[in-house]
């Protein structure tokens, strides 16, 4: 899987998140909470690994994706879960608890961090759109940029959940690829029967003198 965890928050109060598999990322995510004060798209690099950020209008959703995704599925991931919470919550936004909404939204969190992660349309319909201008100026910083001397900690992931993502990519390929292959194996069998169905008919039209085949019927 691609993005491997994601987070809500007001401020530094997280309402909700859903990591898809065992890491200390939300560790991570909390320090980077507590450093991102205004309004702003940035993205921090540790290992192998992105912390994309989006804060705007206090609410901030942050997701750690693997470095070869690039930034913009990331970030449009980003501003459908903005879009999608706010919507949901509006103004209860500003007075829930810890965890408030992490029942009902970590489904949704994992839903479309499973659809921007494994399935092709996602990226299609976000070429479509174009890239954000905001993603187009995010400089990617390493995380020592934003966390104090002696916070830095070791981002562990289970890499099961990411080689099973590559599995089932690996697996749809296959299958799309397979049927691809089939298809243009059918249009070729029928093209080959039509040719010979005429070659036949132009045989028996010359034997039996006539298109009509007059002599044979």
């Amino acid at each position: 899987m691609a993005i491997l965890y994601a987070v809500v928050a007001r401020g530094a109060v997280v309402l909700a998140e859903h990591s898809a598999t065992s890491t200390n990322a939300s560790t991570i995510a909390r320090q980077i909470l507590e450093k991102t004060v205004t309004d702003s798209h940035s993205s921090y690099s540790q290992d192998r690994y992105i912390f994309h950020v989006k804060r705007t209008d206090g609410v901030t959703v942050l997701c750690m994706a693997e470095d070869s995704v690039g930034r913009r599925i990331p970030f449009v991931f980003l501003e459908d879960i903005h879009q999608r919470f706010v919507k949901t919550y509006g103004r209860g936004i500003l007075s829930a608890p810890p965890y408030g909404m992490n029942d009902e939204f970590s489904r949704v969190l994992s839903q479309q961090m499973e659809y921007y992660s494994n399935d092709p349309n996602a990226d299609r319909i976000n070429r479509l759109k174009g890239e954000m201008t905001q993603v187009r100026s995010v400089m990617i910083e390493n995380t020592d940029k934003v966390l104090e001397r002696g916070e830095r900690l070791e981002l562990l992931v289970d890499k099961t959940a990411t080689l099973q993502g590559n599995t089932l990519r690996f697996r749809r390929q296959a299958r799309r690829f397979r049927s691809t292959v089939w298809w243009r194996n059918c249009k070729l069998i029928f093209a080959l029967v039509v040719v010979l169905l005429i070659i036949i008919y132009i045989i028996l039209a010359f034997v039996c003198h006539g298109p009509l085949l007059p002599k044979c019927i």
